[in-house]
């Protein structure tokens, strides 16, 4: 046997083998602890809590947090977790990014644009645009249908100076004109739309939204994700300037039509 080895082919061969095979066990404990195999934990649930403690927790957890996004939701504390990204309990590594979105203290303020005397598109668009919406679209007669007339903050006219300023959110009213003549116009398909894009495509087509109802279990926070799935007039439908469409609102997608 001493002389086999003595072979310096063989012992060379041998050394070679061995090398490789220290090679590999040694970079499978480098990558093992590089991906910290078997060390995934549940992430906490932070739904609910302050971000003061969700920033404690999460680096106890040794997890990293990106506040995303922020709502105002008066039932909610300020600064209170309102939803996350994973969701808790879904596993994962140390080290990994955890998304929020919290409620904020106060509504902000923004300006209420002048849209006196443009079209009806070009002042949903500047409103919409402003984070405020429509509250109402009241029709007068008038020879320049869907004309805006007037601007009103509840009784108030806006005026090109009046600088007014509205939490984000709240809603104008518009005093647009309708000709004698102006024609029916066709109520839009909603189903499927959220319940922000179904409101601004019935503005667009000067539309009223009328009764809103929502399944149980949608909230402020959550009804971002809701979908239409009924509408009180069939779409294709012709209805006068200004009638009331209303529509409801699901999380659950088996009620959304094909």
């Amino acid at each position: 046997m001493s002389s086999f080895f003595q072979n310096p082919v063989v012992r060379h061969l041998v050394l070679a083998v061995c090398s490789v095979a220290i090679f590999v066990g040694v970079s499978a404990l480098v990558l093992n602890f590089l991906t910290r195999h078997n060390q995934q934990k549940p992430v906490p649930d932070f739904v609910g809590v302050h971000i003061d403690d969700v920033v404690r927790r999460a680096r106890q957890a040794d997890l990293k947090l990106t506040v995303v996004d922020s709502v105002f939701a008066p039932v909610y504390a300020g600064g209170t977790v309102v939803e996350q990204v994973p969701a808790a309990g879904v596993e994962v590594k140390r080290g990994r990014r955890v998304f929020v979105t919290v409620t904020s203290h106060s509504q902000k303020m923004v300006p209420v644009p002048y849209v006196t005397g443009f079209s009806l598109r070009q002042a949903k668009n500047m409103i919409e645009m402003a984070g405020l919406e429509i509250r109402e679209l009241r029709y007068v007669p008038n020879i320049a249908t869907n004309n805006v007339l007037a601007e009103l903050i509840g009784r108030d006219t806006v005026k090109r100076n009046s600088n007014r300023q509205l939490e984000v959110g709240s809603g104008v009213t518009l005093v647009v004109g309708r000709a004698a003549n102006a024609p029916w116009v066709e109520v839009p398909r909603l189903t499927g739309m959220s319940a922000g894009q179904a409101r601004s495509l019935l503005w667009e087509r000067g539309l009223n939204v009328g009764e809103v109802s929502r399944d149980e279990g949608i909230n402020l926070v959550n009804q971002r994700d809701a979908r239409v799935y009924r509408q009180s007039y069939g779409a294709g439908r012709e209805v006068e300037l200004g009638t009331r469409v209303g529509f409801s609102i699901t999380l659950e997608n088996e009620k959304l039509p094909e």
